[in-house]
């Protein structure tokens, strides 16, 4: 036989094996994928993301699945027919790891969608606005991982050291904000020799991480936090994070000036008058790092002005023996249900006005549904509070009658309103992102 008769028997022999080990790999996977169509939500096309998010070029991607496994947030991507989808949008926060494990580039990340655009303020790439002076880092800006806030409060805070110090009459310095992007920025100023101070609105420092319930699992990817170190875990309590930024404000000798509410940003010729709460600062330079939750947005309604409302959940255990209502359908709402109802003797009510809680990342959900099966907390879908009272709530069904329940405490986890008009008044342009890079 000729070389060339051995080379093709060869050649043959090889597709032959290959066939017999990769068919039955093949169909195993599209019998996998049409139960994956069954199980899809059937009102996937009313989920949208909430922010920056990855939208995937079915014409390049080749159905490699990498970014399904990349993803820590769960099963927000699933394969169909070859290809993959955002199959819970809704719950995506941007942590762009399945555009980064893509082998062929098929994913890219935007902010907003066709359907709903995304206010993002317009920053150089240095973080500073159109506003000379001020800069925004973290949140604000659309990037909500911790990783990227610390990241940019570093880079946005080094920029501006560059630019030299403003002498004795006015601080070099003001940062807005005492969560990640404003921690990582004011360590970097304590380095750089600057001086400056930080102002939180809150009564604790963590910004948003403050408010979550406790040993919550916060993602954070790798990261060197100035003047402590290196931070290694891809996964943290909320505890441990909170004790890492305790014992870095304590390590570097930062005053956090909580409790003091930013109210208005003036540019007065080569500096900027920062009115807060309880006075005013005059600085050459001023970092936003305020996320985007702003002031909790309230309800509205008769009665949400007595002491029992409150709009973030810390000490679960306070709650013992009580009757409490949660309000809202996202995963704060979720989160803080689940923790209430781990207290002995409390009575967990959840109330949300949506038909079912698709807001929520898909682990949330599981465990929450399992918590209403056991009998622990009482979810009631399309209602409302409208009407709080001393001992009781009124809840109004989407039908419209009315339904009152026992009550001792209500949690409202309804959102935020976003500084719009404090961006405004300082003159801070913004872009509305309609699903662009």
């Amino acid at each position: 036989m000729s070389p060339i008769a051995w080379i093709i028997v060869i050649v043959s022999g090889v597709m032959v094996l290959g066939a017999i080990l990769v068919l039955p790999r093949l169909k195993k996977q599209s019998a996998f994928e049409a139960i994956e169509l069954e199980e899809l939500p059937p009102d996937l096309a009313k989920r949208l993301p909430v922010s920056l998010h990855p939208v995937i070029d079915p014409a390049i991607c080749i159905g490699s699945g990498s970014c399904v496994a990349a993803c820590p947030e769960g099963k927000i991507i699933s394969l169909h027919q070859g290809h993959a989808h955002l199959v819970h949008p809704e719950a995506c926060i941007g942590h762009g790891a399945c555009a980064r494990e893509c082998p062929v580039n098929a994913i890219t990340l935007v902010f907003g969608t066709a359907a709903r655009g995304v206010d993002i303020p317009h920053v150089s790439p240095s973080f500073e606005t159109n506003v000379k002076g001020i800069s925004i880092a973290g949140e604000l800006g659309g990037m909500g991982l911790i990783r990227n806030a610390v990241a940019q409060g570093v880079q946005a805070v080094n920029h501006i050291a560059r630019k030299g110090k403003a002498g004795d009459k006015v601080l070099d310095l003001v940062i807005v904000g005492a969560g990640p992007a404003g921690l990582a920025g004011a360590l970097v100023a304590k380095q750089r020799g600057l001086n400056f101070a930080i102002i939180d609105q809150e009564t604790t420092i963590g910004g948003t991480i403050g408010h979550y319930p406790r040993k919550k699992l916060v993602m954070t990817g790798p990261f060197d936090l100035p003047g402590w170190g290196r931070i290694k875990k891809r996964e943290i309590s909320k505890e441990e994070l909170m004790a890492i930024w305790t014992e870095a404000i304590e390590k570097n000798a930062l005053e956090v000036r909580l409790d003091e509410r930013l109210e208005g940003l003036t540019r007065v010729g080569e500096s900027i008058v920062v009115k807060t709460t309880k006075g005013t600062l005059e600085a050459r330079h001023v970092l936003l790092a305020i996320g985007r939750r702003g002031t909790p947005r309230t309800l509205g309604i008769t009665g949400e002005d007595q002491p029992k409302v409150a709009y973030s959940l810390r000490e679960p255990d306070l709650w013992q023996d009580a009757r409490v209502l949660v309000v809202g359908g996202g995963d704060s709402a979720l989160e803080a249900a689940m923790s209430l109802a781990d207290v002995p003797g409390t009575r967990v009510t959840l109330s949300y006005r949506g038909e079912n809680l698709f807001r929520a990342k898909p682990k949330n959900i599981e465990h929450f549904w399992k918590r209403v099966q056991d009998g622990t907390i009482d979810v009631r879908l399309r209602t409302e509070p409208v009407e709080i009272r001393p001992d009781s709530v009124v809840l109004r069904h989407n039908d419209g009658h009315d339904t009152i329940i026992d009550n001792d405490q209500v949690f409202v986890f309804a959102g935020g309103v976003l500084p719009t008009a404090l961006l405004a008044s300082a003159g801070i342009a913004m872009e509305r992102r309609f699903g662009t890079r």
